[in-house]
């Protein structure tokens, strides 16, 4: 079975998750290599049957809502099944972008790892937090992966989902540690592999859009009203360059973006940038020339 890279997603992230597919390929120097595969959470039926119902997260009971924008975080769990328990798999987040090469990712050495991830100590108060947002899988070493299975532990107490999603169940033995360019929260450098723009508020293509997100706290949304600029202006203009690839190729239709403006998915304006924005090699060399 081909190593494949997985985007995991729900409607919301759908303009992401084709930015982030078209972006591992083109940025490769053997795109024939691997697949790409987008896992969407309203693909995965049982998710609504949980609709409305108390979920563990934190030592604390939570409302599960499909709609929320981050509602397809428990399916970056699926690849495994998926792949059969065979091969290689990279799952990310619809916020993560290529720089660099993923081939390199899917067949660098593991030392015998099942998981490979991004150690982040102290994130969230947590020692052992693990960004479990790009891992690297050797799916025949991960059996004990069975999405619906956890999913439904999270309802019924038994398991919790911060607990699930930094890893904390794992055995500390199977899990190795990735590079920090290989999931740049926010940073984009000479050295960054994989882009996250994983601040909620701030991702590229929502500025200005209401915020909707709710299951991590609901006040959230109450505080912060919109999404917000992003800091770093040339993230902003990565992202629009990779979209404009993507209309340019046909891989997303100019009707399809004006739907997702309509439903607020991506940010009002996106035509206008899409127009104005540098070429790719324009923005990756003032990034190499401002460090």
């Amino acid at each position: 079975m081909k190593n494949t890279v997985f985007i995991h997603t729900n409607g919301k992230q759908m303009a992401g998750a084709i930015v982030s597919a078209h972006s591992l390929k083109r940025n490769s120097r053997n795109p024939e290599a691997f697949d790409v595969k987008i896992i969407s959470q309203e693909d995965a039926g049982f998710f609504r049957e949980f609709e409305g119902r108390k979920f563990l997260r934190a030592g604390g009971w939570r409302t599960w809502r499909n709609d929320d924008l981050q509602s397809f975080t428990p399916t970056r769990f699926m690849p495994p099944e998926l792949m059969e328990y065979q091969g290689r798999a990279v799952v990310i987040d619809p916020d993560v972008f290529a720089v660099g090469d993923v081939n390199e990712l899917l067949t660098r050495e593991m030392g015998g790892k099942a998981i490979m991830a991004r150690h982040r100590p102290g994130h969230n108060g947590r020692e052992d937090y693990i960004a479990s947002s790009v891992m690297l899988l050797d799916c025949a070493r991960l059996k004990h992966w069975n999405v619906r299975k956890q999913f439904e532990e999270m309802f019924a107490g038994k398991l919790d989902y911060e607990d699930w999603i930094v890893l904390a169940n794992e055995p500390r033995g199977s899990i190795g540690f990735l590079e920090s360019e290989w999931n740049d929260f926010d940073r984009l450098t000479p050295a960054t592999k994989l882009l996250h723009n994983t601040k909620r508020r701030t991702q590229p293509w929502k500025t200005g859009l209401p915020i909707d997100f709710t299951n991590r706290a609901a006040w959230i949304g109450r505080l912060w009203g919109k999404y917000k600029k992003h800091p770093d202006p040339r993230q902003e203009a990565f992202f629009f360059s990779l979209l404009r690839e993507c209309v340019d190729a046909g891989k997303i239709s100019l009707e399809q973006l004006k739907s997702e403006m309509r439903d607020n998915h991506v940010r009002h304006d996106t035509m206008e940038l899409i127009r104005s924005v540098p070429p790719i090699e324009k923005i990756l060399s003032d990034v190499r020339l401002a460090a």
